[in-house]
């Protein structure tokens, strides 16, 4: 398959690339990893005239750890994140999602801005940042701005970007270090789209008990999706058994009904969000129960 013809234009400077947005609008598309935009080129799903590479401009392609978040530049690269310093000291959840995304050979390209500007809702940084309260910020000839989350995806492949707008930087806040975390998925095969997937991050009180908890969703419906019901349920509990099975049920209402194609019906995606509720939840409780209130290792954590 060939994609359809198209003017390709590689700016150096963020300003350039500004410009040309402004002046071709919806009959540009900018590409960065491409490894979302380059199929959809091929298939003849998407059709741009031009096509503006950001990759020669430097001043996008940075991990900067800031005071309250991860800050990531636009062309940075899915791989250089996974095996950044910085990252897996100070985010390893960023490092574990990121983990389950593809194969290698698709990390090293695909950058993570470009996976959050895609907005498929089997992906898994979207559901991380959603989790997470993160932000994008977006650039275009008219200034800059910040959009949070929860306002970024708003349907099927479709975000709150302008036509002119690129994406610039990616901040995931960072979390406290008593937090225990978890990815978990469901696919067919490693590397395919995720057919039902949960991510949490959960904070212990002194006394054990669950002081607050954050859980998303992908795969389940046209967005991500924030289990804001479940949250509320796990706060003041110790996660056991019977919390964790009323969550499980919850989650199951989070399945979005008409999301039926050949890869799973609704009543399995069901199945499949309810345990991964369960699992998700349980290895996050377990992981910052490995610490004691001081931080030091209390206990093993057993993913198993």
């Amino acid at each position: 398959m060939k994609p359809p013809q198209f003017q390709y234009c590689a700016p150096g400077i963020l300003d350039e690339a500004l410009r040309l947005l402004a002046q071709c609008g919806t009959d540009a598309k900018v590409l960065a990893g491409g490894q979302s935009l380059i199929p959809l080129l091929n298939m003849r799903l998407a059709a741009p005239l031009y096509l503006v590479d950001i990759n020669r401009v430097a001043a996008l392609d940075y991990i900067d750890a800031r005071e309250s978040y991860l800050a990531v530049g636009a062309t940075v690269r899915q791989r250089s994140v996974e095996q950044s310093a910085v990252v897996q000291q100070r985010h390893p959840l960023l490092v574990e999602v990121i983990k389950h995304i593809g194969h290698m050979q698709i990390r090293n390209r695909g950058t993570l801005a470009g996976s959050i500007a895609h907005a498929d809702p089997a992906a898994e940084l979207p559901a991380l940042l959603s989790c997470l309260d993160g932000e994008v910020v977006a650039r275009s000839s008219a200034g800059e701005r910040i959009i949070k989350a929860e306002q970024f995806f708003t349907t099927y492949l479709t975000t709150a970007l302008d036509a002119q707008e690129i994406v610039t930087e990616i901040r995931f806040p960072w979390l406290l270090p008593q937090a225990g975390w978890a990815c978990i998925e469901f696919s067919r095969r490693a590397g395919d789209y995720a057919l039902a997937g949960a991510i949490a991050v959960v904070l212990p009180t002194h006394e054990g008990t669950c002081l607050s908890a954050r859980i998303s969703y992908f795969g389940i419906s046209a967005t991500p999706v924030r289990g804001y019901e479940i949250e509320q349920m796990l706060a003041g509990t110790t996660l056991d058994d019977a919390v964790l099975q009323a969550a499980a049920q919850a989650a199951e209402r989070l399945v979005d009904a008409e999301l039926n194609d050949i890869h799973a019906t609704p009543a399995y995606r069901r199945s499949l969000t309810a345990e991964a509720t369960r699992r998700v939840l349980r290895s996050a409780w377990q992981r910052c129960n490995r610490f004691d209130p001081r931080g030091r290792i209390s206990q093993p954590l057993n993913d198993a």
